[in-house]
């Protein structure tokens, strides 16, 4: 790899690695501002959108300039790739963050509506995915991309039982409808994130091992539990 070429990475990755933060912050927000019903974090989030969105397009000229001039190959084109895929999930991350954001302000105007624990549960359970699936990727760790996409299944199930108790509150209390439906969009929303996370590990498996995984997991899946029961 030439010097030039080198830099040229590096670059790339420190943009995306401040994308990552930038993404991860605005969820925190949106998250609080919807279980603190805080409608000014949710317009922090908001404003943050528009900085995500310059910078999407940054990078994305970036890898398309640098894969023009230096027709890398092998590790360094799969990384390229990696990065251009993993920076469209980032900004996806960040119009969902925004999605929630604005449920969190349609729900304050109802600050007597409980919203369910395992809502909470949720978000800790998909920002931790963000957090690894960054460190997967930096790390170019697929151990640890996996064990990420495994945890999708905890956020998927935790969605599950939300959806349910709301559909119970809505049934109980007619006035309660519009509120518990702009929770039940927020842990739609929050469940989007957490495949949004297992998106880019998918991209941090495909650089570390050449391996496409995309519509793999259900069989991924399948033959870990057959492996554990024959263990045991």
């Amino acid at each position: 790899m030439s010097k030039h070429l080198e830099r040229e990475l590096e670059h790339l990755r420190e943009q995306l690695i401040s994308q990552f933060t930038v993404v991860e912050q605005m969820i925190q927000l949106a998250v609080r501002s919807l279980v603190e019903r805080r409608p000014d974090f949710a317009d922090r989030v908001l404003e943050s959108d528009v900085a995500v969105d310059e910078m999407d397009v940054r990078i994305e000229e970036e890898c398309l300039k640098v894969l023009a001039l230096h027709q890398p190959v092998a590790f360094d084109m799969r990384y390229l790739i990696s990065v251009d895929k993993v920076n469209g999930e980032l900004e996806r991350m960040g119009d969902t963050a925004c999605n929630i954001a604005e449920r969190a302000k349609a729900l304050c105007k109802f600050p007597l509506f409980t919203v369910p624990d395992e809502l909470s549960e949720m978000v800790d359970t998909s920002i931790k995915m963000v957090r690894q699936a960054l460190d997967s990727f930096i790390n170019c760790d697929s151990r640890m991309a996996n064990e990420v996409i495994q945890m999708d299944d905890i956020v998927d199930a935790l969605n599950r039982v939300v959806i349910d108790q709301l559909q119970e509150v809505m049934k109980s209390d007619r006035e309660l409808i519009e509120p518990a439906v702009h929770c039940f969009s927020a842990s739609r929303h929050l469940e989007r994130i957490g495949d949004l996370a297992e998106c880019v590990c998918e991209e941090v498996i495909y650089l570390v091992e050449g391996e496409i995984v995309r519509h793999k997991h259900g069989w991924i899946r399948e033959v870990k539990k057959r492996g554990e029961t024959n263990v045991s």
